[in-house]
């Protein structure tokens, strides 16, 4: 299942602060409800990776943007809930900068503007507190998520 998972980042003219736009989740979201994510979701059958990121950021925040780069690929371990086999996640996280900053709300959930020493006080999701960092640093990553016997992800990262 390809996802793809956005950062996008820019400076706050009013203070001069560089700010990171995550989407707080609506509170009645299956996943992640009331947590801080990334901007992203599936990919289409009918899509590339780099259409399908542009567009969840279109569809989430309003914003055109340009030049997004890869930065990581990460392979996640997880079960179909339907029929119980295991199938896996491939999600391709992007990063770019932009001077917009008018943002709106969606049913999956509003964006916020965050200076980047605030955002690890925030409730995100679990996996930002180790992809943020990587995203935003421009190197290159590879990530997997493994499944432990207590439902838990172990997450893994290197650099090539």
């Amino acid at each position: 299942i390809p996802r793809t998972l956005v950062f996008i980042t820019g400076v706050n003219s009013d203070t001069g602060e560089r700010e990171l736009l995550l989407l707080k989740g609506s509170p009645t979201k299956r996943l992640w409800a009331n947590r801080y994510n990334g901007i992203g979701g599936h990919v289409e059958a009918d899509e590339d990776i780099l259409a399908a990121a542009h567009r969840e950021v279109i569809e989430e925040t309003g914003l055109l943007v340009d030049r997004l780069q890869l930065r990581g690929v990460v392979n996640i371990d997880v079960t179909d809930p339907a029929s119980g086999q295991p199938c896996g996640v491939l999600m391709f996280v992007f990063t770019c900068e932009t001077n917009e900053r008018e943002v709106h709300a969606t049913s999956e959930g509003t964006p916020a503007w965050i200076p980047l020493p605030r955002v690890y006080s925030l409730p995100l999701v679990e996996d930002l507190h180790q992809l943020i960092p990587l995203a935003l640093d421009g190197q290159f990553f590879f990530g997997h998520y493994a499944r432990q016997e207590d439902g838990t992800l172990r997450y893994s990262f290197r650099h090539d």
